[in-house]
């Protein structure tokens, strides 16, 4: 039977406790801010007027995005592939979910809100890092902040040593690529690949 009706689906399930419903503080406090400090990962979901979504990883050191207050977080925009996919969402739709990652920490953080571009001069330089300044910084008006609990990650063992796949077990990125597209001409090693990110990282 599909799922149609609000009624049909809660059916299916308890009700959340209370503080499942009360987690959802709407700020940035201080156990927040040191989870992001702590994360080199965020995932940034986004959408445009025609309900087109989009999900993108951005990573960085830890700390990378910068929490600037209690409800305002900085992403910059670091080189990438130039689809511009997350950013043209923010141009046309401005309500974006994030959700932060901790290698080693089962426990994740989601933030939900509003974005806007920016080039503003000192929130370029405070996302600066040792080989470039970002083009623009995500100014991220925060409207809920939460920590998502653990068991995504306990069921899918993301941090264990035990569940790595080994990345020679599938094809390199060039050959699926070449395979997707039928692209002519040499297929770039994933050991190539590699080496020309890491001159634009």
């Amino acid at each position: 039977m599909q799922i149609t009706t609000i009624d049909q689906l809660r059916a299916l399930y308890d009700q959340p406790v209370e503080r499942v419903i009360r987690k959802d503080i709407g700020h940035i406090d201080q156990h927040i801010a040191q989870l992001i400090s702590l994360s080199p990962f965020v995932v940034i979901a986004s959408a445009n007027d025609a309900n087109e979504h989009d999900a993108s990883p951005r990573g960085g050191a830890p700390g990378f995005v910068k929490v600037l207050d209690t409800h305002t977080l900085l992403i910059p925009d670091s080189a990438g592939n130039n689809r511009l996919d997350t950013l043209e969402n923010i141009l046309s739709c401005q309500q974006i979910g994030l959700l932060f990652l901790v290698p080693g920490v089962e426990e994740t953080v989601r933030v939900n809100g509003r974005a806007r571009l920016s080039t503003q001069a000192d929130w370029l330089a405070m996302c600066a890092h040792d080989k470039r300044q970002p083009k623009l910084v995500i100014q991220v008006q925060v409207e809920q902040a939460y920590l998502h609990c653990a068991k995504a990650l306990m069921r899918s063992k993301l941090w264990s040593a035990q569940a790595q796949v080994d990345r020679s077990s599938l094809p390199s990125l060039g050959q699926i690529i070449k395979d997707q597209l039928n692209l002519p001409g040499p297929v770039e090693t994933q050991q190539q690949m590699r080496e020309r990110y890491l001159k634009i990282l």
